[in-house]
Protein backbone atom coordinates (compact mmCIF):
# COMPACT_ATOMS: atom_id res chain seq x y z
CA UNK A 1 0.00 0.00 0.00
CA UNK A 2 1.46 3.24 -1.07
CA UNK A 3 1.32 6.22 1.14
CA UNK A 4 -0.12 9.35 -0.22
CA UNK A 5 1.54 12.64 0.71
CA UNK A 6 -0.64 15.13 2.56
CA UNK A 7 -2.38 17.63 0.35
CA UNK A 8 -0.43 20.77 -0.28
CA UNK A 9 -3.33 23.08 0.42
CA UNK A 10 -6.13 22.14 2.72
CA UNK A 11 -9.50 23.69 3.24
CA UNK A 12 -9.42 25.85 6.42
CA UNK A 13 -12.88 24.68 7.36
CA UNK A 14 -11.73 21.08 7.49
CA UNK A 15 -9.16 21.74 10.28
CA UNK A 16 -10.74 24.19 12.81
CA UNK A 17 -8.00 23.84 15.44
CA UNK A 18 -5.42 25.18 13.06
CA UNK A 19 -7.17 28.47 12.32
CA UNK A 20 -8.89 30.61 14.98
CA UNK A 21 -12.45 31.80 14.73
CA UNK A 22 -12.76 35.21 13.14
CA UNK A 23 -15.24 36.24 15.91
CA UNK A 24 -13.67 38.40 18.69
CA UNK A 25 -13.53 36.92 22.19
CA UNK A 26 -15.35 38.72 24.99
CA UNK A 27 -13.07 39.38 28.02
CA UNK A 28 -13.95 37.37 31.09
CA UNK A 29 -12.83 40.16 33.47
CA UNK A 30 -15.17 42.74 34.92
CA UNK A 31 -13.06 45.91 35.09
CA UNK A 32 -15.45 47.58 37.51
CA UNK A 33 -15.01 44.76 40.05
CA UNK A 34 -11.22 44.85 39.64
CA UNK A 35 -11.21 48.61 40.24
CA UNK A 36 -13.42 48.18 43.32
CA UNK A 37 -11.18 45.49 44.82
CA UNK A 38 -8.06 47.53 44.05
CA UNK A 39 -9.55 50.56 45.79
CA UNK A 40 -10.46 48.50 48.85
CA UNK A 41 -6.92 47.06 48.93
CA UNK A 42 -5.27 50.52 48.79
CA UNK A 43 -7.69 51.89 51.39
CA UNK A 44 -6.93 48.94 53.68
CA UNK A 45 -3.19 49.54 53.43
CA UNK A 46 -3.67 53.24 54.16
CA UNK A 47 -5.84 52.57 57.22
CA UNK A 48 -3.36 49.95 58.48
CA UNK A 49 -0.43 52.35 58.20
CA UNK A 50 -2.44 55.10 59.86
CA UNK A 51 -3.44 52.92 62.80
CA UNK A 52 0.02 51.42 63.35
CA UNK A 53 1.97 54.66 63.11
CA UNK A 54 -0.21 56.97 65.15
CA UNK A 55 1.96 58.60 67.78
CA UNK A 56 0.60 59.63 71.12
CA UNK A 57 2.35 62.53 72.78
CA UNK A 58 0.98 62.04 76.27
CA UNK A 59 3.36 61.19 79.14
CA UNK A 60 2.19 57.57 79.12
CA UNK A 61 3.71 56.97 75.67
CA UNK A 62 7.23 58.26 75.13
CA UNK A 63 7.66 57.47 71.46
CA UNK A 64 10.32 59.86 70.21
CA UNK A 65 13.35 61.91 71.09
CA UNK A 66 11.31 65.10 70.68
CA UNK A 67 8.98 64.06 73.52
CA UNK A 68 11.98 63.38 75.78
CA UNK A 69 13.61 66.71 74.80
CA UNK A 70 10.43 68.66 75.61
CA UNK A 71 10.01 66.86 78.95
CA UNK A 72 13.57 67.50 80.15
CA UNK A 73 14.08 70.02 82.95
CA UNK A 74 15.31 73.33 81.48
CA UNK A 75 14.79 71.87 78.00
CA UNK A 76 16.54 74.64 76.03
CA UNK A 77 19.61 74.61 78.27
CA UNK A 78 19.69 70.83 78.26
CA UNK A 79 19.61 70.50 74.47
CA UNK A 80 22.18 73.29 74.01
CA UNK A 81 24.69 72.12 76.63
CA UNK A 82 24.03 68.40 76.89
CA UNK A 83 21.32 65.86 76.15
CA UNK A 84 17.93 65.08 77.57
CA UNK A 85 17.61 61.75 79.31
CA UNK A 86 15.25 59.31 80.96
CA UNK A 87 16.37 58.89 84.55
CA UNK A 88 15.55 55.66 86.35
CA UNK A 89 15.89 55.70 90.12
CA UNK A 90 15.96 52.28 91.75
CA UNK A 91 17.60 50.55 94.67
CA UNK A 92 19.22 47.13 94.72
CA UNK A 93 19.32 44.97 97.85
CA UNK A 94 21.78 42.07 97.93
CA UNK A 95 21.74 39.40 100.63
CA UNK A 96 24.75 37.13 101.02
CA UNK A 97 23.37 34.28 103.11
CA UNK A 98 21.40 33.08 101.21
CA UNK A 99 22.62 34.95 98.13
CA UNK A 100 19.76 36.83 96.50
CA UNK A 101 19.19 40.11 94.68
CA UNK A 102 16.15 42.33 95.16
CA UNK A 103 15.31 45.39 93.05
CA UNK A 104 12.80 48.13 93.84
CA UNK A 105 10.28 49.35 91.30
CA UNK A 106 12.10 52.00 89.21
CA UNK A 107 10.84 55.58 89.22
CA UNK A 108 11.14 57.05 85.71
CA UNK A 109 11.51 60.82 85.33
CA UNK A 110 12.95 63.28 82.82
CA UNK A 111 16.49 64.48 83.34
CA UNK A 112 19.48 66.08 81.66
CA UNK A 113 23.10 65.05 81.13
CA UNK A 114 25.62 67.86 80.59
CA UNK A 115 28.67 67.54 78.36
CA UNK A 116 31.97 67.53 80.24
CA UNK A 117 32.90 70.85 78.64
CA UNK A 118 29.77 72.45 80.13
CA UNK A 119 30.02 71.20 83.71
CA UNK A 120 31.00 74.66 84.98
CA UNK A 121 27.55 75.94 84.01
CA UNK A 122 26.18 74.43 87.24
CA UNK A 123 29.03 76.02 89.20
CA UNK A 124 28.25 79.45 87.70
CA UNK A 125 24.63 79.08 88.87
CA UNK A 126 26.01 78.22 92.35
CA UNK A 127 24.37 74.79 92.36
CA UNK A 128 27.66 72.90 92.89
CA UNK A 129 31.06 73.87 94.23
CA UNK A 130 34.40 74.10 92.43
CA UNK A 131 35.57 71.09 94.46
CA UNK A 132 32.65 68.99 93.20
CA UNK A 133 33.48 69.98 89.61
CA UNK A 134 37.16 69.09 90.13
CA UNK A 135 36.34 65.72 91.74
CA UNK A 136 33.89 64.80 89.01
CA UNK A 137 36.23 65.92 86.21
CA UNK A 138 39.19 64.00 87.71
CA UNK A 139 37.22 60.79 87.39
CA UNK A 140 36.37 61.68 83.73
CA UNK A 141 32.71 61.98 84.63
CA UNK A 142 30.05 64.60 84.03
CA UNK A 143 26.96 65.89 85.78
CA UNK A 144 23.34 64.95 85.33
CA UNK A 145 20.34 66.46 87.03
CA UNK A 146 16.65 65.93 87.66
CA UNK A 147 14.33 68.85 88.33
CA UNK A 148 14.55 72.44 87.19
CA UNK A 149 17.68 74.41 88.02
CA UNK A 150 15.61 77.14 89.65
CA UNK A 151 13.99 74.86 92.24
CA UNK A 152 16.60 72.75 93.99
CA UNK A 153 17.47 70.10 91.37
CA UNK A 154 18.99 66.77 92.29
CA UNK A 155 22.48 66.90 90.74
CA UNK A 156 24.76 63.87 90.54
CA UNK A 157 28.22 63.21 89.17
CA UNK A 158 27.54 60.44 86.66
CA UNK A 159 29.78 58.03 84.81
CA UNK A 160 29.34 57.24 81.13
CA UNK A 161 29.29 53.47 80.75
CA UNK A 162 29.95 52.62 77.12
CA UNK A 163 31.12 49.07 77.81
CA UNK A 164 27.98 47.47 76.40
CA UNK A 165 27.57 49.98 73.60
CA UNK A 166 24.36 50.81 71.80
CA UNK A 167 23.39 47.81 69.72
CA UNK A 168 20.73 49.86 67.92
CA UNK A 169 23.41 52.15 66.45
CA UNK A 170 25.88 49.43 65.45
CA UNK A 171 24.09 46.18 64.65
CA UNK A 172 26.27 43.09 64.19
CA UNK A 173 28.09 43.18 60.87
CA UNK A 174 27.90 46.95 60.39
CA UNK A 175 30.98 49.10 59.93
CA UNK A 176 29.53 52.42 61.11
CA UNK A 177 31.69 53.89 63.84
CA UNK A 178 30.47 56.24 66.54
CA UNK A 179 31.06 59.90 65.63
CA UNK A 180 33.03 62.25 67.88
CA UNK A 181 29.97 64.48 68.27
CA UNK A 182 28.25 61.79 70.36
CA UNK A 183 30.94 61.85 73.04
CA UNK A 184 30.20 63.63 76.29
Amino acid sequence: MARRPPPRYSDPRSNPSRYPDPEPKVPKFNYGAIALFGGIFVLGIGVGIGVSSSASFDPQNVASREVIDKSAPNAELCVQYGASAIVSDLRVFITLNPFSVYVTQPAMQPGCVLRQSNMTLLEQKRLITAEQVRDCRNRMNTFGFVGTLESKPRIDCIYSNDAAGNLFLNPPGSVNLRSEGENF
